[in-house]
């Protein structure tokens, strides 16, 4: 019966087709993606670390500057900078340690001041004088080299 009619082979051959496409990929498809993906992911992973890094670093030295200009304005209405030991919260609350500013007009900062990109409480060093503050950086530790540098604001 078959013989005699080629449409039915035909309609055979594309049910046969159409069986196998319905069985999905085959292991080696599957083997074949997935070290593509690998592949990609080993070049693209490096770099796209290499920019979370960079752009941290950018937001700690914003911070850090936008930091700098509130202790610049406390500096204009008490005449020193906070000292280490009333640190930044002088910014947001009047100190009531040390030298007790009398023209203090804060709050300097809107919100309490904000942690460096990796989570970690920005370090603040005055004498009255001069200041400088500090982000330990990716390795949250003092000292370090490349990506692990602390990052150093000073004024």
């Amino acid at each position: 019966m078959s013989a005699n009619n080629p449409g039915v082979e035909r309609n055979k051959d594309c049910l046969n087709q159409m069986n196998r496409r319905d069985q999905g990929f085959s292991f080696l498809e599957v083997m074949i993606v997935i070290t593509l993906l690998l592949g990609v992911a080993a070049i693209a992973g490096p770099m796209m670390i290499n920019q979370m890094n960079e752009a941290n670093v950018k937001t700690a030295k914003i911070q850090m500057r936008l930091t700098g200009n509130a202790l610049d304005d406390y500096r204009r209405h008490n005449f020193i900078y906070p000292t280490t030991e009333q640190g930044l919260q002088a910014l947001r609350t009047k100190p009531e340690v040390g030298i007790i500013p009398k023209n203090w007009n804060g709050p300097y900062l809107r919100s309490d001041h904000p942690k460096d990109p990796w989570g970690n409480d920005y370090i603040y060093r005055s004498d009255g004088k001069t200041f400088e503050m500090i982000s330990l950086g990716t390795d949250s530790q003092e000292g370090g080299t490349e990506e692990d540098e602390d990052i150093i604001f000073k004024q």
